[in-house]
């Protein structure tokens, strides 16, 4: 049966300490993916109710800096599942401390993929996106993948449907 979404949905809070930063007294890019794993790897393991474990980092965007003492809150959740993998994509958000007001500073996208006991990869729901992001990351997603295939060999551009549609319509 599919699932949406939200049932993935995973929220991770922390702030910032001294011991997390760089010279420059940011959050080390390290720190960060490794909280950005963690909260894709509990995204994964609700959508799949599996162990899963990370195939990939398939995008990163550090656009701002996370300075010490700041409230970080990662968002995650599965944006595409295929037959045993699934993507999740994953937004970084940082509050002011006066306002409080939230401001996104960085994303990301994960590739994850439910397994057995013995590491064999398992058939696992498929999704059904509902709100205009959802629909959207979706839909790139089958894209995203495509073209991973591709530059590692394992797809033939003749066979990316999804891509050849972007240029040839």
């Amino acid at each position: 049966m599919a699932k949406t979404p939200i049932e993935s949905l995973t929220i991770l809070t922390d702030i910032v300490l001294p011991g997390e930063s760089n010279p420059l007294g940011n959050l080390f890019g390290g720190e960060l993916l490794a909280r950005m794993d963690r909260a894709c790897s509990i995204a994964a393991r609700r959508h799949s109710h599996a162990i899963v474990v990370t195939a990939s980092v398939n995008h990163v965007a550090f656009n701002n800096a996370i300075p010490v003492g700041s409230v970080v809150t990662i968002e995650a959740k599965v944006s595409r599942a295929f037959k045993s993998s699934m993507e999740i994509y994953v937004d970084v958000w940082i509050e002011d401390r006066k306002s409080q007001k939230r401001s996104k500073v960085n994303e990301g996208i994960y590739t994850f993929v439910a397994v057995d006991q013995s590491g064999k990869p398992i058939t696992i729901p498929q999704l059904t996106p509902e709100t205009a992001l959802e629909k959207e990351r979706y839909e790139g997603a089958l894209r995203r993948k495509q073209l991973s295939l591709i530059l590692s060999g394992k797809m033939k551009p003749a066979d990316a449907d999804e891509l050849r549609k972007l240029f040839i319509g």
